[in-house]
């Protein structure tokens, strides 16, 4: 298994958003896990987060890419998005992932089966692209994120 040095942040059994029967794991730290589905891309400073606009909902949340079917893991993906939002020159740091293990998939649920990972890399560049900084404190309207956990344990 590829995170097997990854804990367990947050587990939610019958997540409400996933088939039924499936649980979404939010992981901290391990090795990259595979296949990843989302890369995500987290500058914070000063408790503030760096986020832009989802693509279609046009809901805030972290910089984000799609990965694709050649990436298992996520490295292209992760650093064209680093390019994309910092201009480079960094290498980001792996902070952990969102494990979502769906045993009987549905329609409408478009990710690998039986798991499918999320990750989220960190970085201390400044982002060269339009967002916006957002409290990452209480009461955070990026708390419903479901790596939003990381934040605290990433810190330990």
């Amino acid at each position: 298994m590829h995170d097997e040095r990854a804990t367990v942040v947050s587990s939610t059994p019958d997540a409400p958003w996933l088939p039924i029967g499936s649980i979404a794991e939010t992981l901290l730290g391990g090795s990259v896990p595979r296949p990843m589905g989302l890369v995500r891309l987290l500058v914070q400073v000063d408790g503030r987060l760096f986020c832009t606009r989802r693509d279609g909902s046009g809901k805030l949340d972290l910089p984000t890419a799609y990965v694709g079917t050649g990436d298992p893991d996520g490295s292209v993906a992760i650093a064209a998005l680093m390019r994309r939002v910092t201009g480079g020159g960094q290498v980001p740091r792996y902070l952990g992932a969102v494990r979502n293990t769906v045993p009987r998939p549905s329609p409408g649920y478009d990710w690998p089966t039986p798991v499918a990972y999320f990750g989220v890399w960190t970085t201390d560049a400044d982002p060269v692209v339009p967002g916006e900084w957002l409290h990452s404190g209480p009461p955070s309207v990026l708390a419903e994120r479901h790596w939003f956990s990381l934040l605290s344990m990433g810190d330990q």
